[in-house]
């Protein structure tokens, strides 16, 4: 009954009459502050959105990276039905926040297949202390490609979120193009805070929408301590790694982290707090 009634209040919020169009920057004050980059010039835009996910981690294939660093997922709803995401208002719809990969290339000698002068280089660079890995979920589209359903997050059924993405692997010796996944072919990951349904091997895990509060007003809604997750999306094979030696570096790089991985084998968890609040009631705070 509780849950009802939340859901009911979000369509009523989402309902009410759209902001007018207003320049790019924004000061929202008070409890409205997160949503600064809230697409507000955008007339159709009802409802800001601002997510903060500081807990949970995403596997493909043998690796397992945990967020350390809070990624920022943060823009507006156009619609009720089937909303419209429209990116944050200074481009940086979801933040690009490196994440440390344990392990990284630590341990990791060129095969032998390789050339004489390529194995003694990449073994020499590694020697020198060049391990450390991060890797950075990116947004693989526009904006637009983004899909949230606030009711379907707050009833733990279907997606709630999904996020077309590429992930950026970054050391000095895979240079500055590396690659799981891409913009024409992204790791698309339906994330549910109900229960999944992968396929096998991997076994069915529950997400949950959290704790849901509204301010005094109605105009703005938090859910904290929600958690949403997939582990039915499939992974491809790295590119671009190395610069003109990826030729070389792809398979090693698909060999270690065990690519490309089919659905069923890899997981996505995110862990923190989601905002919605009125377009209107933001504008107002400024």
């Amino acid at each position: 009954m509780k849950r009802l009634f939340f859901v009911v209040a979000l369509m009523a919020t989402m309902l009410m009459p759209a902001s007018q169009a207003f320049a790019s920057s924004h000061h929202p004050k008070g409890e409205f502050a997160p949503f600064a980059e809230c697409p507000l010039s955008h007339p159709a835009v009802s409802l800001c959105v601002f997510s903060e996910s500081n807990g949970g981690f995403f596997q493909v294939g043998k690796k397992t990276v945990p967020l350390v660093n809070p990624v920022i997922l943060q823009g507006g709803l156009e619609g009720t039905e089937k909303p419209i995401f429209v990116g944050a208002e200074n481009g940086e719809t979801l933040s690009k926040t490196p994440q440390p990969v344990p392990g990284g290339l630590l341990g990791v000698v060129a095969p032998s297949s390789w050339p004489k002068w390529l194995q003694d280089w990449f073994n020499e660079q590694i020697n020198n202390g060049l391990t450390g890995v991060t890797a950075t979920v990116e947004l693989a589209g526009p904006a637009s490609s983004i899909e949230l359903n606030p009711l379907n997050l707050l009833l733990e059924t279907g997606t709630a979120l999904s996020l077309p993405t590429k992930i950026k692997l970054s050391n000095p010796l895979l240079g500055s193009n590396c690659y799981i996944g891409s913009n024409s072919k992204p790791v698309v990951i339906n994330f549910t805070s109900g229960e999944t349904a992968p396929p096998p091997p991997n076994k069915p895990i529950h997400g949950s929408a959290g704790t849901a509060k509204f301010n005094e007003t109605g105009t703005l809604l938090t859910l904290s301590g929600g958690k949403l997750v997939n582990n039915s999306f499939g992974a491809p094979g790295a590119s671009g790694c190395g610069g003109l030696l990826s030729l070389f570096i792809d398979p090693l790089v698909n060999s270690l982290v065990g690519l490309p991985s089919p659905a069923g084998t890899n997981s996505a968890v995110l862990e923190g707090k989601i905002q919605t609040a009125q377009a209107s009631a933001v504008k107002a705070s400024e």
